[in-house]
């Protein structure tokens, strides 16, 4: 019997229209723009804009987007996992309320909690359900509203992050192709270098956690770089020695994007040039899930057939990981 995999069929993305650039963030915090792009490369970030619209808004959107690619109706899709930081509310599921909004109604779905890793971490989780041959179409979603949990008065934070969404559709594949190997990791000690303190159960909110701004996201910079850069490399070059790739065999890095060096380089570590490697966090900053995704959706038309893409991440909590993945069609869709 043929093995099954769960090869990505289509990607679909939405940014919101709303550009915050370094030079509007001068004006906020005491940086400029030669600081920011030289120690992260980003030169702006787009930020939702609008009362009551959350992370759904933007997923809704880049959802669309991938079913009108592949010509898939709603009711066709069996399962959403959707990977944020920033769900609508605590409860119930963005995956559900996205799955209301788009009119999937036979599907299922949950949310993943891992950080800037959550999309990975996603992709591995769907890709079981296809293996299994349980589920045929299977939707994962990455998007995050960063905006609403970021300190525009923190120098640290303000000047990262932008937010986001992007959608996969995985299907089954009998060719080789799609997911073939996949590494994740985390480290719980690292929560005390970045993490959102108030709004959970240890921390509810109250007026004083309000008043002490704990709501938003706290970074120690200088440590989470050096892990990330270390890690994220490290298990990126880990994945391929397993799957015996050179950097020759690799077409494609599709990195998280959160810094411009990590990016840099983890493309070093594995013996890659430039041109191999997928980057637009100078335009779009760290939209923490919905980094790979939109990636995905930007160079989707450059990627071929068979194509070798080893796709990583690093994120709070600590987590990280990587993927290797074989892409299965050329250009926009197989099914166009």
């Amino acid at each position: 019997m043929e093995k099954i995999r769960a090869a990505i069929t289509g990607v679909g993305g939405y940014v919101p229209e709303y550009i915050l650039n370094n030079q509007e963030l001068e004006n906020l915090v005491e940086t400029t723009d030669e600081w920011i792009t030289s120690r992260t490369g980003i030169t702006e970030r787009r930020i939702l804009k609008g009362e009551g619209n959350g992370t759904s808004v933007m997923a809704e959107q880049a959802v669309w987007d991938v079913l009108k690619k592949t010509n898939t109706d709603p009711l066709e899709i069996e399962l959403v996992i959707c990977a944020t930081v920033t769900p609508d509310m605590i409860f119930p599921a963005t995956a559900n309320i996205i799955c209301d909004k788009v009119g999937m109604k036979n599907a299922w779905g949950f949310d993943i909690e891992a950080a800037c890793s959550g999309f990975i971490y996603s992709l591995a989780t769907a890709s079981k359900f296809i293996e299994t041959g349980t589920h045929k179409k299977v939707l994962v979603i990455g998007g995050d509203k960063m905006s609403s949990i970021i300190d525009y008065t923190d120098r640290q934070t303000c000047i990262i992050f932008g937010d986001g969404a992007g959608a996969v559709l995985l299907e089954p594949n009998t060719e080789g192709l799609g997911l073939q190997d996949s590494i994740l990791k985390s480290d719980g000690a690292g929560r005390q270098y970045l993490y959102q303190k108030a709004g959970g159960s240890a921390y509810p909110p109250t007026l004083d956690t309000v008043q002490k701004r704990e709501h938003y996201v706290h970074q120690e910079g200088q440590t989470v770089f050096k892990f990330a850069v270390t890690n994220m490399a490290d298990v990126s070059y880990e994945i391929m020695q397993r799957n015996n790739l050179t950097g020759d065999d690799i077409q494609w890095l599709v990195a998280h994007q959160a810094n411009k060096r990590i990016i840099d380089a983890t493309a070093n570590r594995m013996g890659l040039s430039p041109e191999k490697v997928m980057m637009n966090i100078q335009k779009f900053g760290n939209t923490t899930n919905g980094t790979i995704p939109l990636l995905l959706q930007e160079w989707e038309k450059q990627l071929k057939k068979g194509d070798n893409l080893v796709i990583s991440a690093f994120g709070g909590g600590f987590t990280w990981g990587a993927l290797y993945l074989k892409w299965a069609y050329d250009g926009v869709s197989i099914n166009q």
